[in-house]
């Protein structure tokens, strides 16, 4: 049992250092998280279990500690009375003591052996010890706890939740989150081992010559730090690869060169593998001495295109680093862009450095389409909303919410074409308890992807696999949404109205081309306001006599709009940038009198967007 509880508080301890990690820092102790639902689960339960099973493991060693004697006797020394009445039969009732102690002090009532008129009751309470003749229930003894008892006696309470029901309670249901972790925690390692590449010969942090970190949300970056490091390997390096939020100058020991691969989350945020890395690099308090080289991997399409990895470079420029090879970048995971950098990379190290990335396909489902409805034609934008039957969920997926187990409107599908390793990212107008996967397509001249999905046929199918998108759901709570969009940003946006059976006040701003041509979802939206899942409708109409987009009915509804977001409304944006940014400026102009910003909200959680 002190083996048990020993091996118990060292997975505790262990397990919180792993949750500061993991979120940022203890004053980030119960921050939002975000991540896949198994990694968000396993965390949110541990930060709380981990509390009680930290005490409970701590007050067993001591418990084990005091079963060996190594700690002093707390048991009591009063030595049996000597002389007794000799008599028996005294009621319980008129025993003095007894009827002077309150029931919250009551430990325990030992009763005399049967036919022995020499033994005694012997009589436990919070203050002490005594025996009580069981003649005629005079007190025969007693001795008050000592300081050292009443340590024990707390510890053990604290252990067990004997007196305590409502302590007994907690720990039982912290306990139960011992099971919960363990499924979390295999699924979690499954999914890691999955989603990694297998790093061979990967060298220990104080032997290694090279540290190669990686700062990942998806996964993919670990497979460009694979490949990456095999490559000096072969050319006689020592690499060690990790995460970045396992950054510890201190004890890279033969270390001649740091490389960090980072990737950038929503807008511009660290991801989940290299959450406090920052902090970590601003608190390196010694004078840096090793080179230091970031190339950052992210989508042009995206406003906030390597923005991580630009900050990391920044702040290690600040702190006094060397820079080791100018800052690079990786769009859309180009093999060819890594090779790029590689080769300057290679050419400071001396080596030939000339490697060819084999990027790593997801695990994807098959989707079949079941129906399309087609926009656009007339103004020159074929668009497509494209519906596909949920794919088959096996009873372990439906447990641990893989594969298509559990996804919301604003999660994203990507859809592999055909003759390409790399993905197309699109976001889901549906939700699993809608029965059914949507998304809306428009093709682009020469877009291979949209290309192919604008000839599916009912009966077609293609390969995809989910993405989560945690940052961009509408959330549970009751304030006002604000949706803004434009073309086939109305996707996910279409889908909280879709799925507000609870009657949340939602006021969307569409932009279109003409109201004939693309009004998409312009059947349901009549019905979803009269089922009071919508409570109002701006349209812009950018082809018309007077050209109007989405940014310009905002401004047009500013009265509205500012009441609404000083009421607590949240602002969700969807669609292309340029868009994006028009929105952005127009709600700057009209909150400037209130004091608040675009910026102030994002801040808050109150301002999202998902832009391309």
């Amino acid at each position: 049992m002190a083996m048990g509880a020993a091996a118990l508080l060292v997975l505790s301890a262990s397990g919180g250092v792993l949750i500061v990690r993991r979120v940022g820092g203890w004053r980030n102790w119960f921050a939002r998280l975000r991540g896949p639902r198994a990694h968000r689960l396993h965390v949110e339960v541990a930060r709380i279990a981990v509390i009680g099973l930290v005490l409970s493991s701590g007050t067993a060693l001591w418990m084990a500690a005091s079963t060996f004697d190594l700690l002093p006797d707390s048991g009591p020394t009063l030595a049996m009375p000597a002389e007794v009445s000799g008599e028996t039969g005294v009621a319980l009732a008129h025993i003095p003591v007894l009827n002077q102690t309150p029931v919250r002090d009551f430990r325990e009532l030992s009763f005399p052996f049967p036919g022995d008129a020499t033994d005694v009751y012997t009589l436990r309470t919070d203050q002490g010890t005594g025996y009580l003749d069981q003649g005629t229930g005079a007190l025969l003894g007693w001795e008050a706890l000592s300081g050292w008892a009443r340590v024990s006696d707390t510890l053990i309470m604290l252990h067990t939740g004997q007196g305590a029901a409502v302590l007994g309670l907690i720990l039982g249901l912290l306990a139960l989150g011992v099971p919960v972790m363990g499924v979390t925690g295999v699924w979690v390692w499954l999914v890691g081992r999955r989603g990694r590449p297998r790093i061979r010969g990967n060298q220990p942090m104080a032997r290694a010559d090279t540290i190669l970190l990686v700062g990942s949300e998806g996964g993919s970056t670990w497979g460009f730090a694979a490949t990456l490091q095999a490559a000096l390997t072969r050319a006689g390096h020592r690499v060690h690869v990790g995460a970045m939020s396992t950054f510890a100058p201190e004890r890279y020991d033969a270390a001649q060169r740091i490389i960090l691969l980072a990737a950038t989350y929503g807008d511009g945020a660290a991801p989940t593998s290299a959450i406090g890395f920052l902090d970590r690099l601003r608190a390196a308090d010694s004078t840096p001495r090793i080179p230091l080289a970031v190339v950052g991997f992210g989508d042009r399409n995206f406003p906030a295109y390597c923005a991580y990895a630009e900050e990391v470079a920044a702040v290690a420029q600040a702190q006094g680093w060397s820079q080791l090879v100018p800052l690079d970048t990786v769009d859309r995971q180009a093999p060819q862009d890594f090779a790029r950098w590689c080769r300057a990379l290679g050419e400071v190290l001396g080596i030939d450095l000339d490697i060819t990335h084999q990027p790593v396909t997801p695990h994807t489902e098959t989707l079949t389409l079941v129906s399309r409805r087609d926009y656009g034609a007339e103004v020159q934008a074929p668009t497509a909303i494209l519906r596909f039957a949920l794919p088959r969920v096996s009873l372990w997926q439906r447990l641990i919410g893989g594969g298509f187990a559990r996804f919301e409107a604003g999660d994203l599908i990507g859809i592999l074409p055909e003759g390409r390793a790399l993905p197309r990212l699109y976001s889901l107008a549906s939700a699993r308890r809608d029965g059914f996967l949507e998304i809306v397509v428009k093709k682009q001249p020469g877009g291979l992807c949209s290309g192919q999905l604008a000839a599916l046929e009912p009966g077609d199918t293609v390969r995809a696999f989910l993405r989560p998108n945690p940052g961009f759901h509408a959330g549970r709570d009751r304030a006002p949404l604000i949706l803004i969009g434009a073309g086939t940003g109305i996707a996910p946006l279409a889908g909280f109205v879709r799925g507000n059976a609870r009657h949340r006040p939602i006021h969307l701003f569409f932009g279109l081309r003409h109201p004939d041509s693309d009004l998409l979802y312009g059947e349901e939206m009549p019905l979803w306001q009269a089922q009071r899942r919508l409570t109002r409708l701006v349209t812009a109409v950018s082809r018309s006599a007077r050209p109007r987009y989405v940014q310009d009915a905002v401004r047009g509804d500013a009265a509205e709009v500012v009441r609404l977001i000083c009421d607590g409304a949240r602002v969700m944006v969807c669609g292309g940038r340029d868009m994006a940014a028009g929105v952005a400026d127009a709600l700057a102009d009209i909150l400037a009198p209130t004091g608040l910003t675009p910026a102030g909200l994002k801040a808050e959680g109150r301002y999202v967007e998902d832009v391309y």
